[in-house]
């Protein structure tokens, strides 16, 4: 019963969570519209090409377990999705290598992805494990990710394009999933659980960092200096 239960509550988390990913690429879309000189300013290449793959390890991990698992499978795929737009929108607007070489593998990793997902049954087991030990790396990569991310705003003393209901948003979820993943037990529930606080921290330095901007005369100094 609680396994319905939080898993319905975080699928809901998920979706609202999708929405501030949305909110972020629209944030992209309207400062394209309105020609800004730097449209991804201050974004990570880096957070976003590893939220993607944390989006994506999560999409093989729900089709990987047994029983398939409706409730992390397509919301994640939806979010892979949304994140592989904003790395496309990057490459627009940088046009350098590393965003070519950041969407190009985002691309090839859908696409093994979703064949995995086809061929689910035959390869269970190894995906499970497979997928389990990324999820394990992603999670590290994750945290470095964001912390790139950090140190780009503390750096510059702005936040650029970056918008804030995303990580309010996606804190709301990485909650609702470490309460899902408790009931899912430890054994099946912990790769879930261990992104999830991992996720939630870095969304609430980074949501301070908004407040930081705003009100630190060191912020208002290196601002102006970048």
């Amino acid at each position: 019963m609680w396994y319905n239960v939080f898993g319905s509550i975080n699928a809901i988390f998920i979706f609202v969570s999708l929405y501030g990913v949305f909110l972020q690429l629209s944030t992209v879309w309207q400062r394209s519209n309105n020609n800004e000189p730097q449209v991804t300013d201050i974004l990570s290449q880096n957070q976003f090409t590893t939220s993607f793959l944390a989006y994506f390890c999560f999409f093989i991990y729900g089709y990987s377990i047994q029983p398939f698992n409706h409730y992390i499978v397509w919301p994640r795929l939806i979010s892979a999705i949304l994140v592989a737009l904003i790395l496309f929108e990057m490459w627009q607007d940088r046009r350098s290598k590393m965003s070519l070489y950041c969407l190009i593998f985002a691309v090839m990793t859908f696409i093994c992805g979703v064949i995995g997902l086809f061929f689910n049954e035959s390869l269970s087991a190894q995906s499970k494990t497979i997928s389990t030990m990324l999820i394990v790396a992603i999670t590290v990569l994750l945290a470095q990710g964001y912390t790139h991310q950090i140190r780009l705003i503390i750096h510059s003393g702005k936040t650029g394009a970056i918008d804030i209901r995303m990580s309010q948003f996606i804190m709301m979820m990485d909650i609702s999933t470490i309460a899902f993943a408790i009931s899912m037990g430890v054994a099946k529930g912990w790769p879930l659980m261990l992104l999830a606080v991992v996720s939630g921290l870095t969304k609430l330095v980074i949501m301070y960092l908004f407040r930081w901007v705003r009100l630190s005369p060191i912020a208002k100094t290196r601002s102006a200096l970048n």
